[in-house]
Formats: structure tokens, sequence, C-alpha cells
């Protein structure tokens, strides 16, 4: 990839961090998927189960961390300097409170969740929460410069130091403990190599005269990504306390299957995506650089998605094997809820890079009230099917209305929107009638998910892989000048 300087226009810049991007998590999503099989071959359910208790609490946590203040350095115009200090501070002082509290109440947590051997695994994990405190700054102002080389760095090199010692602790008997211990391994290396790369270093220090701005900023994104979790997570929250550890195992295999589009696409364009939305903005063109956005993340999940809706037995017995198929029923309802994740994630960012902050918070609380019951109510009926049900008809019915209307009143011309995502979404069907014409035709499921993978993909291609080229170049092309680009790679 060439060189990209600070002065380069923006849409050069942005194509940069995407590239490097988009190669961080092919390698990162390949790296963990093997590694997952060979886990997952080694664990049962039951262990995988505990391990999610302790996620659930860490993830939890995180949403609250740092006050959502980091964000402010990426978004902010012109220098960090005057803000930095002062965010490293809350970021600090928020992330020891938490720590603290989460060994204080790991027990009665564990509890409540359904499984009371997590306790321990929970405290071990909260250890990230006090590395998150301190590269919450560093990483922001990685984030803000487009260095995602340096990510892609930091990211392989955690991953090849921690899954040896995953896989070996799991192989001689620790379950869910020698998982929790390679991801601190793998939260230490990360941390310590994104302070030593970041492009500037700051001092914790404190200043009045900005703490008040940042909190007035932070403090919804800090609400709304508490909810979020909390939201993404009540769900674990309910199988668990419902239906037990091996069934929480089992929903969270389905639920990690059909994040895959989410870790492999979102999570990289969402790297690059609210720079360049503060950018666009500052420059007048922040619908247009939205409005790409969605079309480059519809055309590249929508047939992930499907995919995984449409063969999710076959590929899980696979993978995994047979001990993990009982998870299959939960992954077609749960891929809509990860198109519907995907989507938010992006609205988010496009809210916080133009100050709308409030907004994503309401979407959040609305999300969780309504999300609440209807899990309850579909776990008691049909186990973690009806759960995965209950996230897809919250979507459907509460989440994609409520979009729209946040949108409209952010300025967003919902036509053109639709415009720009009907093509994938008409892909995204096509393939789903070829599975069906497969599954008539072929019986064994290894050629069923093989030729069925192919085909789709291949149908995809021939009716939307002309307009995405198309719209790329267009994105990529733009000369709009980046105000400040920090150090891009």
């Amino acid at each position: 990839m060439p060189s990209v300087t600070a002065d380069d226009p923006l849409g050069r810049q942005i194509g940069r961090g995407l590239g490097w991007s988009f190669l961080n998590n092919a390698i990162g999503r390949l790296g963990s998927f093997l590694s997952g099989i060979v886990i997952a071959r080694i664990l049962v359910p039951e262990e995988f189960g505990v391990y999610a208790v302790a996620l659930v609490v860490l993830n939890v946590m995180l949403s609250m961390n740092e006050l959502g203040v980091s964000l402010a350095v990426v978004r902010r115009p012109g220098s960090a300097a005057p803000i930095a200090p002062t965010v490293t501070t809350v970021a600090l002082v928020s992330s020891a409170v938490l720590f603290g509290a989460a060994g204080l109440a790991a027990p009665a947590g564990a509890v409540a969740l359904g499984s009371p051997a997590a306790t321990g695994v929970v405290r071990l994990l909260s250890v990230g929460v006090l590395i998150d405190g301190v590269t919450s700054v560093p990483v922001a102002l990685m984030t803000r410069g487009f260095m995602q080389r340096r990510r892609l760095q930091i990211d392989l090199i955690a991953f090849v130091v921690s899954t040896p010692v995953t896989i070996v602790l799991a192989l001689v008997g620790y379950g869910a403990w020698g998982l929790a211990w390679g991801a601190v391994v793998a939260n230490l290396v990360s941390g310590a190599l994104s302070v030593a790369w970041a492009p500037e270093r700051y001092r914790p220090g404190f200043d009045r005269s900005v703490i008040g701005e940042l909190l007035r900023f932070g403090l919804p994104l800090a609400g709304a990504s508490m909810l979020l979790f909390l939201m993404l997570n009540v769900d674990y929250v309910t199988v668990g306390h419902l239906l037990g550890a091996t069934a929480l195992g089992l929903y969270t295999m389905a639920f990690n299957l059909c994040s895959w589009p989410s870790t492999l696409v979102s999570s990289a364009i969402r790297r690059v995506s609210m720079p360049a939305f503060a950018r666009y903005a500052e420059n007048g063109k922040g619908e247009l650089g939205f409005r790409r956005a969605v079309f480059l993340v519809t055309v590249l999940t929508v047939p992930l998605v499907v995919l995984l809706a449409c063969y999710a037995n076959e590929l899980i017995t696979f993978l995994y094997g047979d001990k993990w198929a009982a998870a299959a029923v939960a992954v077609p309802a749960l891929a809509v809820l990860g198109l519907g994740r995907i989507l938010v994630e992006l609205v988010y960012d496009y809210l916080v890079a133009t100050g709308r902050t409030m907004s994503s918070l309401w979407l959040h609380a609305v999300w969780l009230v309504a999300l609440v019951p209807a899990l309850v109510l579909g776990a008691r009926r049909d186990g973690i099917l009806g759960v995965a049900i209950g996230h897809a008809i919250v979507v459907a019915a509460v989440v994609i209305p409520a979009l729209a209307v946040i949108l409209r009143r952010a300025g967003v011309h919902l036509v053109a929107l639709l415009r720009a995502v009907k093509i994938p979404v008409l892909g995204g069907g096509a393939i789903a009638l070829s599975s069906w014409l497969v599954r008539e035709s072929i019986a064994a499921p290894f050629w069923r998910l093989a030729i069925g993978g192919a085909l789709g993909i291949f149908i995809y291609t021939a009716l939307v892989g002309r307009r995405a080229r198309h719209e790329v170049r267009l994105f990529l092309a733009d000369d709009t000048p980046a105000v400040h680009a920090g150090q891009p790679d």
C-alpha cells in the first residue's frame, strides 16, 4: 500500500486506513477462526458457558469505562493536546473504580447469571478494565490518525502470543480459565504496544475548563454504550439464569457465529468511520460520507449474513462437531440481529461524529426496554431458539423504525439511503433462493455447504459487483481535504 501523508485528501487517508483495517481483520479473524475450532473441540458447552458469563460482566464494565470521553479525542478538530491529559485522568480513575467493584461484586454477579463457578474467572478478566483505562487515549490517537497498519501489527503480535497460552491451558484441563488467561495475555500485549506506538504521549492532568465539555459529550455516549452492552448481553443473562450453563454455551456459539460479519467487516470499517465522518462533516459532506459507508457495509455484510442463516447447521457441525449441532437452531434469527447491530453501530459513529450523542442514548434505551420481555418470553417458550426469535422481532419492529426517525432528524434523506442498499438486499434474496434449490438437490451436508456457498457468492457478485466497484472508486477518489489526520500510515 503506498505511503500516505497527513496532507493527503481524505479519500486517500480513508482508503489507506480501510485497507490495513480489512487486512487486520482478515488475518485476525482467520486466526481466531482456526483457534476457535481447536478450542471448541476441546471444551464442552458448559465450560464455554462459564467463560461467557465472565465475558458478560467484563463487557458491561468496559461499556462504562472512561465515561465515553476518549471519543472526544477522535473527533476533536485540530490538536488533541488541550483535552488529552484530562481524558487520561478520567480513564485511569474510572477504570480503577470499576476494577475494584468487579472484585467485590463477582460472586453475586456469577450467581445471578446462573454460574457460580465463574466468580474467579470474572475477577481475572476484570484486569482488562485496568488495561483499557491505561490505553484509551493512545488507542484514540491511533484511530484519529488512521494508523491501521500499527493496529494490524499490535493485534497480530497479541494473537501470536496469547493463542498458544489458551490452547495449552485448555488441553491440560483448565477449561474456562484457559480462555480467560489467554484473553488477559492478549490485552496486556496489545495494551503495552498501543502505549509504545501511540503518535503522542500525554501524562495525566486535569483542566477544569474542559472537564464540563468532555462530560457533556462523553456521558451520553457512555450511557448509550452501557445500554448497548446490556442489550447485547441481557440474552446471556436470560439464557444463563433460565436455561443453565450448557444452553448458554450453545447460545454463545451461535451468537459468535453470527458475529462473524460484524467482526470481519463492520469492525474494520468502524476503525476509520468515526474520524472519517467527522472530517466529512467539517467539510459539509456528512450525509454523503454516511450514505457511502452504509452502502459499503451493506454490500459486504449481506452475503455473509444470509449464507450463515441458510447453512448454519452444516457449518457448525462441520467446523465444531456434532456436540454443538443444537446451536444451529438459533443462527437464522440471530443473523437478523447481526445485520441490525451493524447498522446501529454505523449510525452510532455518525451521530458521535456530528455531535448528536443523545439520539444514540435514546435509541439504545428503547431497544433495551423492548428487548427484555421479548427474550424472557422467548426463553420460556422455545429455549435458545425463542431468545433468538425475540431478538429478530425487536430489531425488525422497534430498532429499524427508530433508526429511520433518528436519521431523518439528523438530516439524512431516507429515500436516497434506501436506494443505496436496494441492490445488496436483492442480492441477499437471491442467495436465499439459491440455498433452497441447493437443499432440494443435494443431500450430503458437506457438499451442500461447499456448493451452496460457492453458488451464493457467484450469484451475489454477478448482481452486485459492478455497482460495488463503482461506489468504491467514487469513495476512494474523494478529494475532500483532511482537516487533520495525526500521523497516518
